[in-house]
């Protein structure tokens, strides 16, 4: 089956988390990375540091003798795979195919024709919900999609189709493409290959003994004629699920709260059931109108796919933490997850839920989420401008 390929990259994310974090730093020159006194080099920097010829791997000492005046911050990894974690929980919100390569990176793979549509959601919910910079490339393969993100930064979106390869991908220097290293690059330049086109245009027994292997050269032919037919490796074990709504204004009334959270954990129990899982803790996610984030989770006694015990979790933990409205954004996230039979989730006494979950979670899927609800949803769609 064709699929779009989304390559998303977190733009400078290390020094994007601590811009956004700690607002006194944006618009400045920022470094994080080892100690300036010591060995320490540069694990990422912001934009406003690159300006001054800052780069990731050099080190600290050269950067503040590039940029004096930068703030220079240590690396916090538990904070950012935190935020990488978040991140990844949007893009499971738009595909199940996901190839995570690093933390601040993934593949996705879409339905084809729908790439670039994707991309602009994607990225306007990383932008609406974490308020971090997003760079998309778009196109049908993994190599397309790389160079189309390296050309989208910072912040955009590009998409690159193999009718583009000839007007965009051949005038870039060759080292764009993959396994073309320092090393590599000058060698090419050495015989007069210093753009893409060159190396698309070079017999392939040249190219051989130029790289030094045939399997080395045959691959890099094909890179230069915008082929890839690398597969996404997709995460084995999912990790969470996660179901959330922005309000197009404040929410001041707790009871209405709940009824958003009644509505997610349906989604969030069809969502589990479909994929033949069980989650042991559910946690809440809640945005306060200052944009900070307050998050709380509950672990249960028995892993569970049941809509009601996820929002009996999600409610307690609403009603013990939620604070003082208003409130801008509300969420369910269950975690924990473990494999379970699709079918039976409820207890012997209950068999009238066993029975019509399973009838309703299949017109669900073969109409949509809209062709039968729960009449608690009703509540809300009397409410104005807002839609589930």
């Amino acid at each position: 089956m064709k699929q779009d390929i989304l390559l998303c990259d977190l733009d400078a994310f290390f020094a994007s988390v601590e811009q956004r974090d700690n607002p006194e730093l944006k618009g400045k020159p920022v470094i994080v990375g080892g100690d300036p006194d010591s060995r320490g080099v540069v694990s990422t920097c912001s934009y406003e540091a690159r300006r001054f010829g800052i780069r990731s791997a050099i080190s600290m000492k050269e950067a503040l003798r590039l940029c004096p005046e930068a703030v220079t911050l240590p690396v916090n990894m538990p904070r950012y795979k935190e935020v990488s974690d978040q991140v990844m929980d949007i893009f499971y919100m738009f595909t199940p195919d996901i190839e995570q390569v690093s933390i601040d990176e993934a593949y996705l793979a879409v339905k084809a024709g729908t790439g670039l549509d994707k991309a602009r959601k994607i990225r306007s919910a990383v932008r609406e919900e974490l308020h971090l910079p997003l760079s998309i490339g778009v196109s049908l393969n993994k190599l397309l999609a790389k160079i189309a993100c390296s050309l989208a930064k910072p912040d955009g979106i590009r998409a690159i189709y193999p009718e583009d390869v000839e007007k965009i991908l051949w005038p870039l220097p060759v080292s764009f493409l993959p396994g073309v290293g320092p090393v590599t690059e000058q060698k090419l330049n050495n015989f007069g290959i210093k753009t893409v086109g060159d190396l698309a245009s070079l017999p392939l027994e040249a190219l051989e003994s130029i790289a030094g292997s045939s399997a080395v050269a045959a691959e890099l032919k094909e890179y230069a004629l915008g082929r890839d037919s690398r597969k996404l490796e997709l995460n084995a074990v999912r990790k969470s699920i996660s179901e959330e709504i922005t309000f197009p204004q404040d929410i001041y009334e707790k009871d209405y709260i709940l009824d958003v959270l009644f509505d997610l954990a349906s989604e969030t129990g069809y969502r589990l059931r479909s994929k033949g899982l069980k989650a042991r803790t559910v946690g809440l996610k809640l945005k306060l109108p200052d944009f900070s984030i307050k998050t709380r989770s509950l672990t249960l006694p028995g892993a569970t796919a049941s809509d009601e015990k996820i929002y009996r979790a999600v409610s307690e933990l609403f009603t013990r933490c939620c604070g003082n409205p208003p409130w801008r954004l509300v969420g369910i996230r269950v975690s924990g997850l473990e494999r379970g039979s699709q079918l039976s989730f409820f207890p012997e006494e209950n068999r009238k839920k066993e029975i019509i979950t399973p009838v309703l979670d299949m017109l669900r899927q073969r109409y949509g989420r809209d062709v039968i609800f729960k009449g608690r949803r009703l509540l809300l769609l009397k409410k104005d401008n807002f839609k589930l």
